[in-house]
């Protein structure tokens, strides 16, 4: 068991404060390198979706029209702060950014977005924006840990551990030492928001949440860069953020092996384009479907066995007007995965509507599930029955979901997702999407971090789209 640390905000800052690229292990570094495409891919992805291009549009009309940043969705260039936010927003719409099982956290979105800003701001090379990367997924990952399933249940992990996370990325590359990184930490927390609610009217609140927590932690770690002060206990103090947001924290999981476990190696790449736990279910469904060879009307009724809080996030979304929402109906993803045998933006996009697909979802439900509960959420087990027309009752079973660490995608199908994501969006060709990959993979021997895109097309993308809803 993890002994108690007297002050773990402080640790924690020091070790964001400290970390050095030559102490972080080879394999940690390659999936730093891994999850920076991977989020790349994501944030292209949301180009061309309202709630991402208004925040744009805010964005336009509040920041400059020039510096040193780039807004990956236009390819202009403003402000590290502006920038930040967009790219922020636009990497958490497709519901294809990485995902940390155990804080139930999504790192990416809210750790690359100011990183990235903030080198290409400050002169950094690939190194310290990798070292970066890794100091924002440690102190995002342990946070959303130590605030708990409880927290989970009300708030969006990743708009609130998020909020630090950012402060953390952007803090070590402005190289705070780490008083001022503790600073910045009780900034942000004291920013930190984001509330479930949303998804209940399908608004555009989760855009929001990525978008205010890397602005948010950037601003927290520039202020501390000229001496203004935060909470030392934001975390872990009796008016802190565990205080005011969770029912079962435990500060021991702030610094438990700190620099030995590394957290970030632990980060799952999302392989349906929907909420993550719809995965292990679709997984095991899809199992069943390829193994018999089913078509969607021999199947006359799907129970997905789940966890909690995969009732408490998916449960409120029942009666579906955007795509978004699609994407948290457990039945809506289950019969796309069962009809197409994928669950890819093309599909929610064409046919979440399609009148097969709303017949299946009408034949899914969920069901608690003592022994999913238990694994979650260290591990997110699926499991399914499916009873079809002809009196069979088939299960499904899947430990390890497409994407996770013991089941991971491959650098060459880190490849092909972000070339498909971009290809969706129109926000990049494929020649360029190449380009960009080669240039990710060997960030580590960049000097100085500059624009990953050329400006060439920042009027419009490579062509055409329809909106999406």
């Amino acid at each position: 068991m993890a002994t108690a640390d007297p002050h773990p905000s402080a640790t924690l800052a020091r070790f964001a404060s400290t970390l050095r690229f030559e102490n972080v292990p080879t394999p940690v570094v390659r999936r730093a390198e891994d999850l920076l495409l991977d989020w790349f891919g994501s944030a292209l992805a949301g180009k061309g979706a309202r709630p991402v291009e208004t925040i744009d549009a805010f964005a336009r009309r509040m920041g400059p029209a020039s510096g040193p940043s780039q807004v990956l969705i236009s390819r202009r260039q403003t402000t590290p702060y502006f920038a930040a936010m967009v790219n922020a927003a636009a990497s958490h719409f497709a519901e294809q950014d990485d995902v940390h099982n155990g804080s139930v956290f999504h790192p990416g979105a809210v750790v690359f977005p100011p990183a990235l800003a903030v080198a290409q701001a400050e002169g950094r090379s690939g190194r310290e924006l990798l070292t970066a990367a890794v100091v924002g997924y440690e102190v995002g990952i342990r946070i959303g840990e130590f605030l708990g399933l409880s927290h989970y249940k009300v708030f969006h992990t990743t708009g609130t551990a998020g909020t630090i996370a950012a402060a953390a990325a952007t803090g070590r590359l402005l190289r705070l030492p780490a008083d001022a990184m503790l600073d910045a930490f009780g900034s942000a927390g004291t920013q930190a928001a984001g509330l479930w609610e949303f998804l209940r009217d399908g608004a555009d609140s989760k855009q929001l949440h990525t978008a205010k927590a890397a602005a948010d932690g950037m601003l927290a770690a520039y202020l501390a860069q000229q001496g203004f002060t935060g909470a030392k206990r934001i975390l872990e103090g009796a008016q802190g953020m565990a205080a005011g947001m969770s029912r079962d924290a435990e500060p021991a999981k702030l610094t438990d092996r700190l620099g030995e476990r590394w957290a970030l190696a632990e980060t799952s790449f999302k392989y349906h384009a929907s909420c993550r736990h719809t995965h292990p279910a679709a997984d095991a469904l899809l199992q069943v479907v390829v193994e018999h060879d089913l078509a969607p009307g021999q199947i006359a009724r799907v129970t997905a066995h789940v966890h909690q809080a995969a009732i408490d996030v998916l449960g409120p979304v029942v009666d579906l007007t955007t795509v978004h929402q699609a994407k948290f109906s457990m039945g809506t993803v289950l019969a796309i995965a069962a009809t197409f045998r994928r669950a890819g933006l093309r599909e929610f996009a064409d046919c979440f509507r399609d009148p097969g697909v709303v017949s299946l979802c009408e034949r899914v439900r969920m069901a608690f599930d003592p022994e999913v509960e238990a694994a979650y959420p260290r591990r997110w087990v699926g499991k399914v029955d499916v009873e079809t027309t002809d009196g069979r009752t088939l299960h499904g079973r899947v430990d390890e979901p497409k994407g996770d660490p013991g089941n991971t995608l491959s650098r060459a199908e880190l490849t092909e997702k972000a070339l498909r994501l971009a290809e969706f969006s129109g926000a990049a060709t494929a020649a360029e999407m190449h380009d960009v990959c080669a240039r990710i993979f060997a960030i580590a021997t960049t000097p100085r971090v500059g624009s990953l895109l050329a400006p060439s097309v920042a009027a419009g993308g490579i062509r055409g789209r329809r909106p999406r809803r």
